[in-house]
């Protein structure tokens, strides 16, 4: 399975791809935004483990972002249970070198589409630290919406931080294109 825009395409992770992502998820600046369950440093060790568990998935749920024929990315969709069933959180992040260059916000409209297109979700959402700005425009740019501001409820890096909470509905979505 693979997606495909102007900027990148979206596909399953394989597993010639753990040098590049290992290389290219040790990075401090990405970990510094991920909640603590992502490896720092990164080793070539968990970026197998990682793939290892992603590509069992089914479905796929956790995707690579290509460009140049390396996986320089992750993206991935969380659907929720019980009340919230129609409901899934998204996360994802790009190796440094692409910062800058609009690439979030194209994956997550091409994702969004897939999202809305294959399942039978009706919202999704995606929490971002507040000191990060980057993703914040990031989501806005592919049409989120900021719902709310969740006051000092982290604690990351030896400091306590806010929480903003994105969502984009199907039917925002839809009423886009």
């Amino acid at each position: 399975m693979f997606l495909k825009n102007e900027k990148c395409t979206i596909r399953k992770w394989r597993e010639s791809d753990a040098e590049a992502l290992a290389r290219y998820a040790n990075n401090e600046k990405i970990e510094m935004n991920l909640r603590d369950g992502f490896p720092s440093p990164y080793t070539l060790e968990d970026a197998q483990l990682f793939i290892n568990t992603v590509s069992s998935s089914d479905p796929v749920t956790i995707f690579a972002i290509e460009i140049n024929e390396e996986a320089v990315g992750s993206i991935g969709f969380f659907p929720k249970e019980n009340i919230y069933r129609y409901n899934a959180e998204i996360g994802y992040w790009l190796a440094e070198p692409y910062w800058g260059q609009g690439i979030i916000p194209s994956v997550l409209e091409t994702i969004c589409e897939y999202i809305f297109e294959t399942t039978k979700l009706t919202r999704i959402y995606a929490e971002v630290f507040g000191k990060n700005k980057a993703s914040a425009r990031a989501l806005e740019k592919a049409g989120f919406t900021k719902e709310a501001i969740i006051v000092q409820n982290i604690y990351k890096n030896h400091e306590v931080d806010d929480t903003q909470i994105y969502s984009m509905r199907k039917s925002d979505f839809l009423n886009r294109l």
